[in-house]
């Protein structure tokens, strides 16, 4: 979790224990938003661990840069107010105080830059991938490609109310799920059937566009067994809040199951796009 919001998600945890009777809403888990949370999801993959990582390197720097000025600001109160300096000083510059404020500044820019710049690669850097799944957005639904498994197909909609099972989020379940292999590295390749979407896991750390025309490629490993939720993270037309994604991590040999059934499932569903005949 972000140290920054530690402080705060302890007070909002006590008020949340008396309201509801329980404290540990405040702190956000893996896989969904819970109330009251602050903060980052819980991390179930490496990008995301270094996204956390990163988040609370700054919050350290950030920290102390502040308690600096601060201290600074009270010093220049104390010593140089009226009372104690009727004459103020005429200084009208310092050639090594001038220094310092350039250099200091460019030296904590470059301190951030470095790790900053690592986590870029390491995200858009695609490691080989023991999967590849195609995600294709369309207004308001998603569309799931597996190439490595026959072009299986299938389509992705949210579930209304009336057909929430016990125990799944409102307006986060989906009537199918995305399913890959714990400790798999997943290629993921996003584009649009019509406007811009963007498809995003936050526990994950995966937020990748969905352009109309082009396919943008990212990739993750999921850490740990279970289900995460996602949703649409683009302004994409009326019902954008009402395309979630819902990924179902599983052990291998439940994954290798599950593609049998899912090639039996949707073998006669009908894809979303054809191919068109070019005639040269």
């Amino acid at each position: 979790m972000r140290v920054t919001t530690l402080l705060a998600a302890t007070v909002v945890a006590l008020v949340a224990g008396i309201v509801t009777g329980s404290a540990d809403m405040a702190f956000a888990a893996a896989g969904q938003p819970t109330d009251w949370a602050l903060g980052f999801q819980d991390s179930r993959s490496p990008v995301m661990d270094d996204l956390i990582w990163f988040d609370n390197f700054l919050l350290v720097l950030i920290t102390a840069i502040s308690i600096f000025v601060l201290a600074l600001l009270i010093i220049i109160m104390v010593r140089f107010n009226a009372k104690k300096n009727p004459e103020p000083s005429k200084t009208t510059h310092n050639t090594l105080i001038e220094v310092v404020w350039t250099v200091a500044p460019i030296l904590i820019l470059v301190v951030i830059a470095v790790p900053s710049f690592r986590l870029l690669y390491k995200q858009m850097e695609v490691p080989e991938a023991d999967l590849t799944i195609k995600a294709i957005g369309y207004q308001w639904y998603w569309g799931y490609e597996y190439p490595d498994h026959d072009g299986l197909f299938f389509e992705s909609l949210m579930l209304e109310d009336d057909e929430l099972a016990e125990g799944q989020p409102r307006l986060l379940a989906t009537d199918t799920e995305v399913v890959v292999p714990v400790n798999a590295t997943v290629r993921l390749q996003v584009t649009s059937e019509d406007v811009i979407h963007a498809w995003a896991i936050p526990s994950f750390g995966v937020k990748m566009d969905a352009v109309p025309g082009r396919l943008n490629e990212t990739w993750f490993r999921a850490t740990e067994v279970g289900t995460y939720y996602g949703q649409c993270s683009e302004l994409c037309g009326i019902r954008h809040a009402f395309m979630p994604i819902t990924v179902k991590v599983v052990t291998q040999e439940e994954f290798d199951e599950w593609i049998l059934w899912a090639k039996e499932e949707y073998a006669a569903a009908p894809s979303a796009y054809e191919v068109a005949d070019v005639q040269r």
